[in-house]
Parts: C-alpha cells; structure tokens; sequence
C-alpha cells in the first residue's frame, strides 16, 4: 500500500471514530512545546471559623517568641552575658536560660536537632502536615504578609480588582503603602535574628547611632530581603517547589494519619443549588469554589490528596460557612484518614493514635531525651585535657631521670575562679614543674587557678627516675583537685623512656 492510500485509510478511520487526525511531527517540534508555566498569582480569601482563630493564636504565639526573646534577662552573675537566650560566639558558648553550652558539647545541639526531627516525623504519621499549616515560618510570615495586603488593598476581589486596573495615583498608594510594610517587617525580622547573637540592648543602641559592626548591617540585609522575598512575593511557591517536606511527609503518613479530605460519598454528585429544591439524588456540595478561594495555595482539596497542601485547613471554615448557611451538617471537609474515606461508613474503624511508626517514633523520643537529661545532669563544670610532646618523646636528664613534656589545658565552666591541685598518680618518684607559672607547691604538687569561665592552657614537664619506665612507655595519670569543693578529676596519659636494651 502506498503512503497516499495509508493516508486515507487512515482519514476514514477517523472519521468514522469521530476523532481529528493529528499531526504527530507538529505536536513533537520543541518549538510548539513549553516546558514552563508561568505562575498563576493566587489571592487567599480571608476566612472565619474555627482553625482560622487558631492560626491567629499560633501566628501571634510564634511572632512574639521570636520578637521578645532576644530581650529576655537571666542572671549569670558578673562579667557574663545576662541574656537569657544567646549565642556567643566570641565566647564561644550558646545560653539557654539556665543551659550554657561549650563547643566541646556540640552533641546537645545534636541531639536537640534529633528530636526535633522524630518530632515532626510523629507529629506528620498522626495528623499530616500540620506543621506546616500552622507553625512553620514561611507559613506564619506568609500569613502576616497576606493580612497587611488584605489590610491595604482589601479582601479577594478588591485585590483582584486592584491588579487588573489601570496603573494610577490610588494604585501607586495602595501598592506602595503595602510594599512599605512588607519591608519594615522584613527589616524587624532580620532585625531580631541578629539579637540572638549579641547582647539586645547593646546591639541595638549601635545600630541606632551607626556604630554597629559591619557584618551585623550584612546579615540584617540578608535575612530582611530573604523575609521580603520568600514571605511577600514567592509565598506558597516556596512550600511547592522549595521545600524538601511535601516529599518526605508520604513516606511518613499512612491510611490512618489525619489529613484534610473531601468526603466525595457526601459531596457528589456536586452542582449549584437553588433555594427550596429537594437535596435527593445529588450531593451537598453546592459548587461555590469557597474551598478554593480561601485556599493560600489555591488548589481545589476536592480533587484529592496534592502535594501543594499544607493542612491548615481554611478550606474546612470556608466549606462549614456554606453548609451553616444551607442549613446542613457541617464536616463535608474535614481532618480524616484515607481508611475512613476509602471505606464505607459501616466499615471505618477509629482513629488510632497507637500504630508501629507511631510507637517506634515515640520511644526513639523518649530514649534520646532521656539520655540527654541524662548527659545534661551528670556532667561536669570542669574539662581537662593534656596533650604529650611528640618532639622530643622525652629528654633523659643529667642526674639520669627522664623528662616528659605535656601541655595542659583546664576549661573552667563555673562562674568562679577556681584553685586546683595537680599532682601525678602511677608513676613512682615523679615531680611536676610548670613552665611560666607562678603557682605554688612541692615536686610532687602544684596549686593551678583558672579564672571563671575561661580556658588556661599549662606548660608541665613530669620528670621521673629512669626505674620507672623499665619498658621504654608506663601509663600514668594526671589528678586535678578541686581545693574548695574537694572533687577530683582524672586523665589518663603515658610516659615515655628509652626502650630497655
């Protein structure tokens, strides 16, 4: 068969199925193809109901933590930041009220990052992303941005309305009094960021008067244009396409995690509905799209499951308003599981908060908070550590005694100068000297003080009778007494000689 009849067999076909014939080549030319969607601008609805309140009170509770905390006062003492929550970097520690953290106890910070993490992941395997509809920062500040626009410019419509008039005088007002805002709470923002990282009062009186340091202006401007940005202009497309979360929370859920669902069993079939006509035969959704219009994401939660969902649930107020004013039960949008959805309703089973992930994320809690409470009473203020001489191993000394060298280094973590005794353990007719020092003691003690919350670095020679290293390396031990309290704190080191012949 030649290519002219395949084409007319291939025409007749189509047209007896009722389907256009297409041009294959013209549908692949990569000039006729977008790979780009432009984004579609979305204007939330403002709400009223239940989980909009809560979003209000999670939206304040969260922006004064953030706000007020860098001005929180703890007392330390003299000479010490009485900040309450601080991270010093010059100092080399981060306070948290009665909690002080050294570098050297970086595995708390660890281990905080640990809960945090098989928190949300529990918090996720029982009721979705919840925390991203209420508590996570792009959420709370997106939320504040769009209330100063609504503020401005007005609910939906007249936001709509503004966007597709004509450029004028009460435009320009209205754009630039919003954009102002924006940019003040942009600038509180990077603002309050830098006060947790120098003393509150201090720091701001220097920003005031321009005698700040530099880098402090550098990350206000970093951190007040990503807030301006991600919080003003990209809003939910930063939770879309941003955030890492949208595809990690399904592996966490499964068919009992509450989600905010559409219960289609009830809504469908939907239309619109007119007043006195009997609800037989049809569903209660009525089809008024309130569900999307309040949505900050702008998606249409009848159409199932999206990874653009946050759960912040507007879209149960907005529904629950429509169904109050139709005069049926309210819910045709709420939080259920996919159990109960896909399910008949003679055949649903409870909600159950006890399942495998949700225990083992439990004890995984428990277990790692216990041992950090535990870590967290049971250490100590004090921290030595010594560090041998590599060159020379040792020096064998004219009266025929060998000399070790070590550098010893007493981190002082109270808030008071502290005296210590030093003496060496398991190593016969040892003495001490220390280099530099005018610390008292015999040979075979010496009196070292550290001043409160410092580290002092000692230059200790230990020398013994060749007798006591027979097989060229012994071990022996520093003891490092507290003289006030009595405490005493070990390290175990080695002493080298020369190899027996």
């Amino acid at each position: 068969m030649n290519d002219t009849a395949a084409e007319a067999v291939a025409s007749a076909g189509q047209a007896a199925t009722g389907v256009d014939r297409i041009d294959a080549r013209a549908v692949n030319k990569p000039s006729e193809r977008s790979l780009y969607k432009s984004r579609e601008k979305v204007y939330p609805k403002l709400a009223h109901g239940t989980f909009r309140r809560l979003k209000w009170l999670v939206l304040i509770a969260s922006l004064s933590i953030y706000y007020i905390t860098p001005w929180i006062r703890w007392d330390r003492g003299p000479d010490i930041s009485n900040q309450a929550v601080l991270a010093d970097f010059p100092g080399r520690r981060f306070f948290f009220f009665f909690i002080e953290i050294w570098p050297q106890e970086v595995y708390f910070l660890t281990g905080l990052l640990i809960l945090a993490s098989l928190g949300l992941f529990l918090v996720t395997s029982l009721a979705g992303r919840v925390w991203c509809g209420y508590a996570c920062p792009q959420t709370v500040w997106t939320d504040l941005f769009i209330a100063v626009e609504r503020f401005v410019e007005g609910d939906r419509n007249a936001r709509i309305k503004l966007d597709r008039a004509s450029f004028g005088l009460a435009k320009l007002t209205r754009k630039t009094i919003k954009h102002l805002i924006w940019v003040a709470i942009a600038l509180a923002t990077g603002g309050a960021w830098v006060f947790y990282f120098a003393d509150a009062p201090t720091l701001a009186r220097q920003l005031v008067t321009l005698d700040a340091p530099l880098v402090a202006y550098l990350f206000i401007g970093i951190f007040s244009a990503t807030t301006y940005a991600l919080g003003g202009l990209a809003r939910e497309q930063v939770c879309t396409y941003m955030c890492p979360w949208p595809r990690i929370q399904a592996a966490l859920q499964d068919e009992y995690s509450l989600v905010v669902t559409y219960h289609p069993e009830r809504g469908d079939p939907r239309g619109p509905h007119k007043k006195n006509e009997p609800w037989e035969g049809r569903g209660h959704c009525v089809d008024c799209n309130q569900c999307v219009a309040v949505c900050p994401a702008g998606i249409d939660i009848r159409d199932g499951q999206q990874l653009e969902c946050i759960s912040c649930a507007l879209c149960i107020d907005a529904c629950n308003g429509v169904m109050k004013k139709l005069s049926l039960p309210p819910n045709l949008i709420f939080y259920d599981t996919l159990q109960g959805v896909s399910t008949k309703s003679e055949e649903r089973v409870g909600y159950r908060f006890i399942r495998p992930r949700t225990v083992i994320y439990s004890v995984l809690i428990l277990v790692v908070g216990l041992v950090m409470l535990g870590t967290l009473v049971t250490r100590s203020d004090l921290d030595l550590t010594v560090q041998r001489d590599r060159t020379p191993l040792f020096v064998a000394l004219s009266d025929g005694s060998i000399r070790n060298g070590y550098t010893l280094k007493i981190l002082n973590k109270s808030h008071d100068t502290r005296s210590f005794s030093l003496n060496v353990q398991d190593l016969p007719g040892a003495t001490i000297q220390v280099i530099g020092s005018t610390e008292t003691g015999d040979g075979e003690e010496r009196a070292l003080t550290v001043p409160a919350d410092k580290l002092r670095s000692f230059r200790v020679y230990v020398s013994a009778p060749r007798a006591s290293v027979p097989s060229g390396r012994t071990s022996m031990t520093f003891a490092i007494k507290d003289q006030a309290e009595g405490t005493v704190d070990f390290y175990k080191g080695s002493f080298r000689g020369p190899d027996s012949e």
